[in-house]
């Protein structure tokens, strides 16, 4: 079994060689950008899950613009989470957005200035999560940048009593690797795989975190990111009840 870090550098190392990166560079430490992310984007608005979501969370990073911009062009919300979720979650419902500026919307410079950080307790259900990857396997095992961030996000959302929600990631053809990689019990499992190409039905024999595994959160964590201290205060608060 391949480690993961071997791996993303692997696809970073490809998609540079093979010119099949975008801006922003380079790509690595990062969730890479790629070329045919706009046909990726179109191929998800194919599937049932996205043609029946109301509300769709979709992952900040640049390759994920198209479908973010994808969805409040459908007239449908998008949850988008802050990096590193430092400031949680932004909502942007689809009538705040004049018709035309979707995409403006929907890029992390100006998504503030149509949408806004809403509390954990007012985030509405999510009916499709979307999330970035360096790396995928076809049975749907996900490598992201390495800093586990989506992850977290399907865990917080989960915590707060989100129903299993369908999991998509877009990623370019050689972003899907054959090895055995490896998976820890947080990791979030890909339900279908959206590349150039179309899309993939991962059929994944591995289950979803149900929450998070508080054990692991480190003080450093907590201190990072202020959505964990108020998902912890929720908990506490219904414990009360």
């Amino acid at each position: 079994m391949i480690d993961k870090d071997t791996i993303r550098h692997r696809v970073w190392n490809t998609l540079t060689e093979k010119k099949l990166g975008r801006f922003p560079f380079p790509l690595t430490h990062r969730i890479p950008n790629f070329k045919g992310a706009e046909q990726a984007a179109h191929h998800v608005t194919t599937l049932k899950e996205y043609q029946e979501a109301k509300t769709v969370k979709v992952n900040p990073d640049a390759p994920q613009l198209p479908l973010r911009t994808q969805v409040l062009v459908d007239g449908k919300t998008l949850l988008v989470p802050t990096p590193r979720l430092r400031a949680g979650f932004i909502l942007v419902k689809p009538e705040w957005v004049p018709k035309g500026e979707e995409r403006k919307a929907a890029s992390l410079k100006h998504i503030r200035t149509y949408g806004q950080e809403i509390p954990l307790t007012e985030i509405p259900t999510i009916d499709l999560f979307v999330a970035g990857s360096v790396a995928v396997t076809k049975d749907g095992r996900r490598i992201g940048k390495g800093e586990g961030y989506s992850d977290r996000e399907y865990a917080i959302l989960r915590e707060l009593g989100q129903p299993h929600m369908p999991v998509v990631t877009t990623v370019h053809s050689v972003q899907v690797v054959e090895e055995d990689v490896p998976k820890d019990r947080y990791d979030v499992i890909v339900d279908w795989i959206v590349t150039e190409q179309g899309c993939m039905k991962t059929d994944s024999p591995y289950e979803k975190p149900n929450g998070i595994y508080w054990e692991e959160v480190t003080d450093e964590e907590m201190n990072e990111m202020p959505v964990l201290k108020e998902l912890w205060e929720i908990k506490k608060k219904v414990k009360r009840i």
